[in-house]
């Protein structure tokens, strides 16, 4: 595998990981009973902390790319893996 293959698969899992990581341990103002400022949303954070959203999805894309790299040198799972998904063609 080319490390620019590396790179553009190991950027993937951070993004899909960001998504995940997110809503994880966020608060509204009402929840945490903080002032709002007039014209917030309701559902605004009110303890957004970047560095532990970046730490955090750095963290769970390094695993799951550690195991998408890991399976793609072992073989663990490859498309023979996935022959009971089709028909056997019937013989005429």
């Amino acid at each position: 595998m080319n490390w620019t293959s590396i790179v553009a698969i190991y950027v993937l899992f951070w993004v899909l990981s960001a998504f995940v990581i997110l809503p994880i341990g966020v608060r509204t103002h009402d929840e945490l009973g903080l002032e709002k400022t007039p014209g917030q949303a309701d559902s605004a954070p009110g303890n957004f902390r970047p560095w532990v959203i970046i730490l955090r999805t750095t963290l769970l894309s390094a695993a799951l790319f550690g195991l998408y790299y890991a399976n793609y040198t072992q073989g663990w799972v490859d498309r023979h893996s996935f022959d009971f998904l089709v028909t056997p063609p019937t013989a005429s």
